[in-house]
């Protein structure tokens, strides 16, 4: 893969400190998953609010449409049936929660890769069926990292101890 012009490598630190990076705005989105289990990940904050499980098959969800979108792969292809938002498994097993993480990491790399494949110049075409360009969906898919990973945080930091 030839090496990337200087502005998707800067989205690929972007979409890198969003997502597992070290970066100086504190835990990004795999950061706020650190050290959570399945039962603490199925705890729901109150009624018709999403859970830590439920916001990591979001983010999965929609790194998936992001990659989706910049490769032409065929809608319906996501690992889980639905979209947007999933319910938690049940049972909320240790195992389904480490598969449903991986999930998440899986999609990164997905993603990452397929900007990696990018020209600097393809940044300003539209994605097939999209309204917005190829760079500011991975800037928008980055700062959707970020906005999660604050919310799991305070959802985490509501859970009983």
């Amino acid at each position: 893969m030839p090496t990337p012009g200087p502005v998707v490598a800067s989205l690929l630190a972007l979409l890198d400190e969003a997502f597992e990076r070290r970066s100086w705005h504190g835990t990004n989105l795999r950061g706020s998953l650190r050290g959570v289990g399945a039962a603490r990940a199925a705890w729901r904050p109150g009624p018709r609010r999403h859970n830590v499980w439920e916001i990591t098959l979001h983010a999965a969800y929609w790194k998936y449409a992001a990659w989706r979108r910049l490769t032409g792969e065929k809608r319906g292809s996501f690992e889980r049936r639905g979209s947007n938002w999933f319910r938690t498994p049940a049972p909320a097993t240790e195992a389904s929660w480490r598969g449903d993480v991986s999930l998440l990491d899986r999609y990164h790399r997905r993603l990452r890769e397929a900007v990696a494949g990018l020209s600097d110049a393809d940044l300003g075409r539209r994605t097939p069926g999209g309204r917005e360009t190829v760079e500011r969906l991975v800037r928008g898919i980055a700062a959707h990292d970020l906005y999660h990973a604050g919310q799991i945080q305070l959802v985490k930091r509501s859970a009983p101890r």
